[in-house]
C-alpha cells in the first residue's frame, strides 16, 4: 500500500504563521474590495502573511477557473467565463492603491482563449507600469502552448523578470501536469531568457524525485539560460490530489541552495515553505 499524505507526520519545520499585522489586513481589503484573485489565497500560500507585510503580493488575472486539472494545484478547474477586459485596469489602479513595491502577476491556463490570454497579460503589464512606474514586476507565466507570438507578447510589455515553473523533474512531469511538457517549457525558458529577459523557475520537492533528478534538472534549466531557482515543498491540498512522497528536510533543501549556486544561479530560494513568488522582490536586485 502506498503511503499517503494523512499517514506522514508533518514535521514541526512546516508549521506555518497566522496572518497578520497592518499591511496585510490593508492588502486583503482591497484584494476583497475590487474582487481581485491572488494565488496567495486560492494556492493557500504559507507565506502569505510575510509577503503582503513587505509590500509584495501575488495577483491572479484571467479569473480563477484553469482550463487543465495539474495534479498538485488547488486551483479551481473548468469552464472559464470570458476574458474581461476590464481587468487589466482594474488591477493597475489596485496595485497603486495597495502601493505594492514589486507585483507579481501569474494566471490560470486558459487554453479557451485564441491567444491563451496573451493580450491581457501584456495590457496588465503596461497598464500597472503606467500607473505605478516604480513598481517592479514578475510575470509567472502559464507556457501558452509553446507558441513563441504568445510569449512575445509578455516579453515586449517589459516585466523585469518572467517566470514559468517547471514544478518537478522529467520523470514524474507526466503524472504531475495535465498538459505541459517537460522540454515544451524548458524552450519557454530559453526563449525568455534568449530575448533578454530575466528567467525564472521553481519546483516543487516531495513528489518522489531523486537529489540527482534535481540536479539533473537544474543542469537542464542552466543549459536554457535560467538564472533564478526557487526550491520548496509539496504539501498536498486535498485527499483527491497528488500524496505527499516525502516531507524533504530543512538540510536537503539547504543542500539543493548550495548546489544550485555552485553550479551557477544567480539566486537559489530552497526551503520547505519557499513558493515560486517567496522574496520575488530580491530576484529582481540579484538579476540585475
Amino acid at each position: 500500500m502506498k503511503p499517503s499524505d494523512t499517514t506522514l507526520h508533518k514535521p514541526d519545520w512546516l508549521k506555518m504563521k497566522v496572518p497578520s499585522g497592518k499591511k496585510y489586513i490593508s492588502i486583503k481589503k482591497i484584494v476583497a474590495e475590487h474582487k481581485l484573485h491572488t494565488i496567495c489565497t486560492s494556492g493557500h500560500c504559507p507565506n502569505m502573511h510575510e509577503c503582503w507585510g513587505r509590500g509584495t503580493a501575488t495577483l491572479m488575472i484571467l479569473g480563477d477557473i484553469c482550463t487543465r486539472s495539474c495534479k498538485f494545484c488547488n486551483v479551481k478547474t473548468g469552464h472559464p467565463l470570458p476574458a474581461d477586459w476590464d481587468e487589466p485596469q482594474r488591477v493597475a489602479e489596485s496595485v497603486k492603491l495597495m502601493g505594492l513595491k514589486h507585483a507579481v502577476l501569474t494566471s490560470v491556463d486558459r487554453d479557451d482563449l485564441p491567444d491563451g490570454g496573451a493580450g491581457i497579460w501584456a495590457m496588465t503589464i503596461r497598464k500597472i507600469k503606467t500607473l505605478s512606474p516604480g513598481t517592479t514586476i514578475e510575470a509567472l507565466i502559464p507556457d501558452f502552448d509553446g507558441r513563441e507570438e504568445l510569449i512575445r507578447q509578455v516579453i515586449d510589455a517589459g516585466p523585469e523578470v518572467i517566470s514559468h515553473n517547471l514544478e518537478t523533474v522529467r520523470r514524474i512531469t507526466p503524472q504531475t501536469r495535465s498538459r505541459a511538457r517537460y522540454d515544451r517549457s524548458l524552450k519557454v525558458l530559453k526563449y525568455i531568457a534568449d530575448n533578454g529577459i530575466t528567467a525564472k523557475s521553481g519546483i516543487m520537492a516531495g513528489l518522489g524525485e531523486t537529489p540527482e533528478e534535481v540536479y539533473e534538472l537544474m543542469d537542464n534549466l542552466l543549459a536554457a539560460g535560467v538564472s533564478i531557482l526557487t526550491i520548496g515543498q509539496y504539501l498536498q491540498p486535498t485527499k483527491k490530489h497528488l500524496q505527499v512522497k516525502e516531507y524533504v528536510s530543512p538540510a536537503q533543501f539547504k543542500e539543493y541552495e548550495r548546489v544550485g549556486l555552485q553550479k551557477g544561479f544567480r539566486f537559489v530560494e530552497s526551503s520547505p515553505l519557499v513558493r515560486s513568488s517567496y522574496h520575488a522582490e530580491k530576484h529582481v536586485v540579484k538579476s540585475k
